[in-house]
């Protein structure tokens, strides 16, 4: 079930209070209430903000970069409005589902990828210090930090932030679109604070998570996994909740969700009696193909050469538990029951450039070119709402995109 709607106002950064008032003001008389019991928690979730360097979206942010985003990687104007939305919204959850930075190199010690990511020079000794600045391990810690910067407004105003794994951030583009050890590590060393900070966690929303579960040590577990999953993998109860985070490019098993460690961690939520089950991983299970004229090609669980079995084992956890699936790597909007049954919720339009070129034709105009996000209320009585709203590549008005209810 949803709902279209081109109201909205939105206010420019400078005056921030405004905005908030304004944005408030339009989500009360633009959601139509279908559940009037109590809402007990807000959550957000968006994806894919990472800038790119060469193909940029011009007709969106202009023929050149600003100078920081040319530098740090980032679509710093329209991450910023995005988590201002948040706020207003008042969500005290945040899920943010990958590629968060360009990353895509090496990081091992002395990689050095060219600028397209099209090959890779090392690994060598670097010798003076444009060698160890120039280097994949340097540019990946930049990069997380222009990022932390950029959210910790956010969790110091009552929003928790919690890191979903992407491919730009596992995979080394030049080395055949594969993820390393080492960008794990990476990823663990600059996210891993967040992977789940149970004293910050109830220090901001009022109550410790329980039921804490991580991935998988390297070598543990059904999946087959050789690497330590223990920060790329994880989820936690909350307020009779179950969230659920997973890493969908982790080294030897690319495009591959762990849906064994996934199905016994849903089975034990459903156990202990878990009202909802929310899942968030990076890459989608089941393509949008939003181009009305030609094939699209697949970008999710779907793309990886004789993964639709896997694709499907996985999706069949998703049903089975009656879960709801966030995803972004697809750089638009679209929500979805791919087989008429659990949502998909693709979110991956939060700054990186769109999928969908101003010069296409797609199959749903008025949202494919939009800066996006989902932001979700529970009811007291165990109902969801499922907004979607953004804002377009001018970057407009926000307007509420569409309307899911879930009994």
């Amino acid at each position: 079930m949803s709902h279209k709607s081109r109201a909205g106002t939105d206010r420019t950064a400078s005056v921030a209070a405004v905005m908030v008032v304004a944005v408030t003001a339009f989500l009360t008389s633009s959601v139509w209430a279908q559940n009037i019991t109590p809402v007990v928690l807000t959550f957000s979730t968006v994806g894919d903000s990472r800038q790119d360097p060469v193909t940029y979206d011009k007709a969106s942010v202009g023929n050149t970069l600003s100078g920081q985003d040319s530098i740090w990687l980032q679509n710093t104007k329209a991450l910023a409005r995005i988590l201002r939305s948040v706020q207003a919204q008042k969500s005290t959850m945040l899920f943010f589902n990958g590629d968060m930075v360009h990353g895509y190199g090496w990081a091992g010690f002395g990689y050095m990828s060219s600028l397209s990511g099209s090959s890779i020079a090392g690994p060598t000794t670097p010798t003076t210090v444009a060698d160890v600045v120039g280097s994949d391990l340097v540019k990946f810690y930049q990069q997380y930090g222009f990022w932390r910067g950029t959210v910790a407004p956010v969790m110091e105003a009552g929003t928790y932030v919690f890191p979903v794994p992407g491919n730009h951030e596992t995979q080394c583009k030049a080395c055949g679109k594969v993820a390393k050890v080492e960008n794990e590590n990476a990823w663990a060393a600059n996210m891993g604070d967040l992977v789940v900070d149970a004293s910050r966690f109830q220090g901001i929303l009022g109550s410790a998570p329980q039921h804490l579960n991580f991935g998988p040590a390297a070598g543990v577990g059904p999946d087959g996994l050789t690497t330590d999953q223990s920060k790329l993998s994880y989820s936690f109860d909350y307020k009779g909740l179950h969230f659920a985070v997973i890493n969908t490019d982790p080294v030897g098993k690319d495009a591959h969700a762990p849906t064994q460690w996934l199905a016994a961690d849903l089975a034990s939520a459903s156990l202990r009696g878990a009202k909802k089950m929310f899942v968030f991983g990076h890459k989608p299970a089941f393509t949008y193909a939003y181009l009305a004229n030609s094939v699209t090609p697949p970008a999710g669980l779907d793309a990886a050469p004789g993964n639709a079995a896997d694709r499907d084992a996985f999706w069949n956890v998703i049903e089975n538990y009656k879960a709801t699936y966030f995803c972004g790597h697809e750089h638009i909007y679209n929500i979805s029951q791919p087989r008429g049954g659990a949502y998909q919720v693709l979110v991956g339009a939060g700054g990186s450039p769109f999928d969908a070129k101003s010069t296409d034709v797609t199959k749903n105009p008025a949202t494919d070119r939009d800066y996006s996000w989902a932001t979700v209320r529970v009811h007291q009585d165990g109902g969801v709402d499922i907004l979607g709203y953004g804002f377009d590549a001018a970057f407009g008005p926000t307007q509420l995109l569409q309307q899911v209810y879930l009994p």
